[in-house]
């Protein structure tokens, strides 16, 4: 039996559509629908457990997946089956997660997965854009409880107009790339890249992604109402009790206010919040705290909370000591390293980190294969955040998630400052050694100078701030904070890092908390981010004011030339040995690309010594010299023959061609040394292709005059009649009968 079908259709306003349909397909999932725009299909399925974890948090994992079926290919490597995440899919599941998790019940404890998978894809729609929208449909259609739906849409720009969800194609000529994730009444995240856009222009694109996603909410709900909205289930919540609350709140509030106001280090300040804890609980009885242990750490965390935040909303003070616009010392270096082709150093309080700069060709470059999306990536930023940053031991199990989330934002930052027709490939790596607050803002301004040490003509410096926001909603008091710590990353309302030079923003990534935040506050809080970008900015430029005009001595140099498509072949030659000896002999790296429109041949010269370069270049020369018809050249013989001497062009080495015995002179030569001999340089002219030899013609006697009396040899007549016929050239020529009599057929041998 076919399974009855619900559907609901998101009109974008430009002929285009997105569906929402549930009932067909994994029924068994706690909730489930297919998303589809074109020919692209998203399927999400949501399960959450019936029984609590036993944990203080909530158990979500959003996995995302394209499946290479999807596109009808197979995926790359040696077995053929998907594997772990690609970093695109990993970016599509935090962009995901950061939305759908503040809206479970702080107390809601249970095994929750969201699972999204590609299974159909359309070229001409980015299926990310749609993740967020599936999930939540999902979730709306179960009993899990869930505060509101909430959808995600990609907005870009050309020519000033606004588009939702734009195409791969789009984007390229759009100016904005961002991701907005909202309900219908509270904008939640925001991450993207710009092309230095305005503080003004970012709340318009926000604004424009809002309009849609409330559209999109409400067809979630009607979707829901039409499948029979399910009543939430019900789960044991957490213990409270409101007495105990209050007599922590009591005990520890002032205490921790005063440790709070004395603008103490970190560790000192972490030292002291651990003592009046520890001093709280031994007001209680070891019975006591074995009841109400979890409670006493809940109830104290909460009174710390509420100390710090009303220290700045009632003082203007943090907990470092600094005022709410202040941003930490600073201090930076550049060719740290000596090996590297580019290094820097960046400190912002206790928050360093160190970047260097590898340059290579573009074989180097990092290939992106998706069912969604291939291509490579000639600029690339890798993040790294080893647990020593923060004084602790824990395993290392591979790069985590944030790692991959915190290198690409800075990644955008950065990549659109490096010129598009730069000919290296470049790989930025940030390797964090302290953190106490955005470490990936403080890896923007250390890979900003660890370029401009390399020698990469970047356009402009870019510089990143960490700004954190902290409200009063019963009284309407807030407080922006540029230049956030950890300890008020998590206290906040809202934690945003902004990217960008001296003219606009390039790259931003923003979490929101609270309900409601007004325009208003989100456009003061960028100003006051703008403030701060422009503070920290002054410090790169002090330290290193713009690119080194060359690479270091040390690092690869890199020539690019450009061949007709026929000579490709003679570079690489047989089997790539022309190539390969070309590159053990000058110690450099040669890589051969060819242009998809032209055809032509791009040829990346890379190594550090630039004798070897030439010599590269001297030898492409050499292959591409085409001598003109009539022309004379100068020759030097480099090995002698029986009926001529090889020559080879001095000005092409290696561009060799034969010399005739009969165009040495124009006297009769019996022997080619009695003219040449090896080594020998001259001039000879050059007559093209001989039609009888279909070589190459040159000689040395037409530039020479002719001897007094000189007579030219009557042409040879080749005619069969002069000649004879071939049958009277002194052989027998008996026939096939004429055969010896005594030769017997091989049947008598055999009888023999």
């Amino acid at each position: 039996m076919i399974p009855k079908v619900f559907r609901e259709v998101i009109d974008l306003g430009d002929g285009r559509e997105i569906s929402i349909e549930t009932g067909k397909l994994a029924k068994q999932a706690h909730g489930s629908v297919v998303v589809q725009s074109g020919k692209c299909m998203l399927l999400c399925t949501v399960v959450s457990n019936y029984q609590q974890s036993d944990v203080d948090f909530l158990p979500l994992t959003v996995d995302y997946r394209e499946k290479f079926a999807a596109a009808g290919r197979y995926p790359g490597g040696f077995f053929k089956r998907e594997a772990r995440p690609s970093d695109g899919e990993v970016l599509t599941m935090r962009l995901v997660d950061r939305v759908l998790r503040p809206l479970f019940p702080k107390d809601y404890h249970a095994e929750t997965q969201v699972m999204i998978q590609l299974m159909s894809h359309d070229e001409d729609v980015m299926p990310d854009a749609m993740a967020g929208l599936a999930a939540s449909a999902a979730i709306q259609l179960s009993d899990i409880p869930f505060e509101t739906p909430i959808s995600e849409v990609r907005v870009g720009r050309i020519n000033g107009t606004f588009i939702i969800n734009p195409t791969q194609a789009q984007l390229l000529e759009s100016d904005i790339d961002m991701v907005i994730g909202a309900s219908s009444d509270s904008v939640m995240m925001v991450e993207g890249e710009m092309k230095e856009i305005s503080e003004e222009e970012m709340v318009e694109a926000i604004k424009f992604a809002h309009d849609a996603i409330k559209v999109q909410c409400a067809a979630q709900v009607k979707l829901a109402e039409a499948f029979g909205k399910k009543d939430i289930r019900e789960y044991e919540p957490e213990r409270e009790d409101d007495a105990l609350s209050k007599k922590i709140h009591d005990l520890a509030y002032n205490k921790v206010y005063a440790v709070a106001k004395s603008a103490s280090a970190k560790h000192e300040r972490g030292a002291a919040f651990a003592e009046i804890k520890e001093e709280i609980k031994a007001t209680f009885s070891e019975e006591e705290q074995e009841e109400y242990g979890s409670l006493i750490s809940k109830y104290y965390s909460k009174a710390e909370k509420a100390a710090v935040r009303d220290l700045t909303l009632n003082e203007g003070l943090r907990l470092d000591g600094r005022k709410t616009t202040d941003i930490r010392p600073i201090w930076c270096e550049v060719d740290y390293l000596p090996s590297t082709h580019g290094s820097s150093i960046f400190t912002r309080g206790e928050t360093q980190a160190l970047a260097t700069v590898t340059l290579g060709t573009s074989r180097e470059a990092n290939q992106i294969d998706m069912p969604s999306f291939e291509g490579e990536e000639r600029f690339y930023l890798h993040y790294n955040f080893p647990p020593f940053s923060t004084g602790e031991a824990r395993p290392l199990r591979g790069t985590s998630r944030r790692e991959v989330g915190h290198g690409n934002l800075a990644q955008r930052a950065l990549k659109g400052m490096v010129p598009e027709d730069y000919a290296y490939t470049v790989r930025v790596v940030s390797e964090v050694l302290e953190s106490n607050g955005s470490s990936s803002m403080a890896t923007v301004c250390a890979g900003t100078m660890a370029l401009m040490d390399a020698g990469v003509p970047i356009k402009k410096p870019v510089s990143g701030i960490a700004m954190g926001l902290i409200t009063d909603t019963e009284t309407g008091k807030y407080a922006v904070l540029s230049d956030i710590l950890g300890d008020e990353d998590h206290l906040g309302d809202m934690d945003f890092k902004v990217t960008g030079t001296a003219d606009g923003i390039t790259a931003c990534q923003m979490d929101i908390k609270v309900k409601g935040l007004s325009y208003e506050i989100l456009v003061n809080a960028l100003k006051q981010a703008q403030a701060g970008r422009l503070h920290i900015l002054g410090k790169l430029v002090e330290t290193i004011a713009q690119p080194n005009p060359d690479v270091k001595p040390h690092a690869p140099k890199m020539i690019t030339r450009i061949i007709p498509n026929e000579f490709i072949g003679a570079l690489i030659g047989p089997g790539g040995k022309v190539i390969q000896e070309l590159q053990k002999a000058t110690k450099t790296t040669i890589v051969i690309n060819e242009d998809p429109v032209t055809e032509e041949g791009i040829v990346e010269i890379l190594g550090t010594n630039q004798d070897g370069i030439d010599a590269v270049l001297a030898k492409i020369d050499s292959l591409m010299f085409k001598p003109e018809v009539g022309g004379t050249y100068e020759v030097k013989v480099i090995k002698m023959l029986d009926f001529g001497a090889v020559v080879e062009y001095t000005q092409a080495p290696g561009n060799e061609v034969l010399l005739h015995v009969s165009e040495l002179a124009w006297e009769r030569t019996e022997n080619v040394s009695d003219v040449v001999n090896m080594g020998d340089v001259f001039n000879v002219k050059y007559f093209g292709v001989d039609p009888k030899t279909r070589k190459e013609k040159v000689s040395r006697k037409a530039l020479l005059e002719k001897p007094e009396g000189y007579v030219a040899r009557p042409p040879r007549d080749n005619s069969r009649d002069n000649r004879g016929s071939r049958d009277n050239r002194g052989r027998d020529n008996r026939g096939r009968d004429n055969r010896r009599d005594d030769r017997r057929p091989r049947d008598d041998k055999k009888e023999d």
